[in-house]
């Protein structure tokens, strides 16, 4: 995707304010490093607090507050669970809004496959009827594949 056409080639300024933008704003509930790695967590169904402290190695003080701040964003939910012989305790689990990003977490997965790893990674995401893997793809209105390449960002006309 490249940048905005411009008669200008260096642009000063993003072509809408932080606060209008919709990357802007998701960035800003989800992009510190923390929230998407607990994100990732829950994607992969671990709930526990302790289990997720545990894979992380994330310190007790930044794991509550930022666990604090998705279920304040409601991205993730608490559940109550209770296992045999233990007081009854929280869990955390994705809500519908954080299921929703499992397409930009596969993307992102597919772009440091590309670009980080340089390799494909230990998981790829299948069909679960064929076991055919998938890919995050854009589709045009049609339902045809267009290359990223073509794809460029365009300010929407103000509705009247």
């Amino acid at each position: 995707m490249s940048n905005l056409e411009s008669a200008d080639p260096v642009r000063r300024r993003a072509p809408v304010p932080r606060a209008q933008c919709a990357l802007a704003r998701a960035a800003e509930e989800i992009g510190d490093r923390w929230s998407l790695l607990i994100l990732r967590e829950a994607f992969f169904g671990v709930m526990r607090y302790d289990d997720i402290r545990a894979d992380l190695g994330i310190p007790r003080s930044v794991l509550t507050d930022r666990l604090a701040k998705l279920v304040g964003c409601a991205l993730v939910e608490k559940r109550p669970y209770q296992e045999a012989g233990d007081r009854r305790r929280f869990g955390y689990v994705l809500t519908a809004k954080g299921r929703d990003l499992a397409l930009a977490f596969i993307a992102l997965t597919h772009w440091s496959e590309a670009h980080v790893l340089g390799e494909p990674g230990p998981i790829e995401i299948v069909d679960k009827q064929t076991g055919s893997g998938l890919k995050v793809a854009l589709i045009d209105e049609r339902g045809r594949t267009v290359p990223l390449a073509r794809a460029v960002p365009k300010l929407r006309r103000p509705e009247r």
